[in-house]
């Protein structure tokens, strides 16, 4: 009954975002039979919903005019939440593009008159700020896996995959085995999901991204822990470990920095990686569009660097500082 009900949930929303569906489109959108989606149109009608069959080569099922869904209890400034939110929602999940887009179109259907106006008057087109290091998007099945055991307090079984999401044979040398975790929070920062768990193989806690897990429910029930220090986004933050690999970009260099790992990590951008070195030591790996760029990145750590890779770092980062030598005080004469 669940799984029915669920269907023809999804079958109205489909119905609400289109004047007219082809019934064999509703099957695939659905991926049941065409019979299986005439017994659920039935049942919307049942409901009081009113299908419409249109006759023709162009003909389909389509929801009666006005009776889309009925009116949503949202005042205003609600209205225009939800139309930024969807429209600006981080593509940080597979797939969810063309569901925002009719989510947004199934919740103006549903609006009154004056705050339908007001959503469409909000048409807004997105560019891409190439500060953000955005992640590639990761599977909604595993973030739905992981999301339900937060929920729900069940361990986890998780695989660590590599960065290209295979996953490595046993005798393989970078083949680990399964984490069996308590997942207790997940966590989005910089377009990338985390879940911070426990681990119980281990026993300490962890930050791993979502994207790099191959998680398998266990049903098995945990108690909650308190989160060392009991500030996630602190925890999340200053984790260097958390699985995060160097974004793809035009130049790519590293440096050993006179900090340690968990300061680097707070303020390192997204699509960095920050590793320990020691107490006081890290390596930042991080990449820009241009080497002056990495080596203006550098700059605002305030601290002592050290093998400095590559050649072309090395050389930017001598040049910014001959420009820097080079800016007067003001008032006084620019140095000859």
């Amino acid at each position: 009954m669940a799984t029915t009900s669920h269907r023809a949930l999804r079958l109205l929303s489909l119905l609400g975002s289109r004047a007219t569906w082809r019934l064999r489109d509703l099957a695939g959108r659905l991926a049941v039979s065409e019979r299986t989606v005439r017994r659920d149109l039935d049942t919307l009608r049942e409901l009081g919903y009113p299908v419409m069959t249109v006759r023709g080569p162009d003909g389909g099922y389509r929801l009666g005019s006005g009776h889309t869904l009925p009116p949503l209890l949202f005042d205003h400034d609600q209205a225009l939440a939800v139309a930024i939110a969807l429209q600006t929602a981080p593509s940080s999940v597979f797939g969810l593009q063309d569901d925002t887009a009719r989510a947004l179109v199934t919740v103006q259907q549903a609006m009154p008159d004056t705050l339908r106006a007001a959503m469409e008057s909000l048409r807004l087109t997105r560019l891409r700020n190439y500060w953000e290091f955005p992640a590639p998007p990761i599977d909604p099945a595993a973030l739905s896996t992981v999301g339900t055991a937060v929920r729900l307090r069940h361990v986890l079984v998780a695989e660590v995959l590599r960065p290209d999401g295979t996953r490595a044979a046993p005798g393989e040398p970078d083949f680990t085995a399964a984490h069996r975790l308590e997942p207790h929070h997940l966590v989005v920062w910089a377009g990338r999901w985390y879940l911070v768990g426990h681990d119980l193989d281990e026993q300490r806690w962890r930050v791993d991204r979502v994207d790099r897990l191959h998680p398998r429910p266990t049903g098995r029930r945990f108690a909650p822990r308190e989160l060392p220090g009991g500030d996630i986004a602190h925890f999340v933050m200053t984790s260097h470990d958390r699985g995060d690999t160097p974004a793809a970009w035009q130049c790519t260099g590293s440096a050993r920095l006179a900090l340690p790992a968990h300061v680097v990590a707070r303020w390192a951008p997204g699509g960095s990686v920050v590793e320990h070195l020691d107490d006081g030591h890290s390596r930042l790996t991080l990449g820009a569009w241009s080497w002056a760029g990495i080596a203006g990145i550098l700059a605002t750590f305030d601290t002592d660097l050290t093998e400095v890779r590559p050649s072309a770092l090395v050389r930017a980062c001598r040049q910014l500082a001959h420009r820097y030598a080079g800016i007067a005080e003001p008032g006084s004469a620019r140095p000859g």
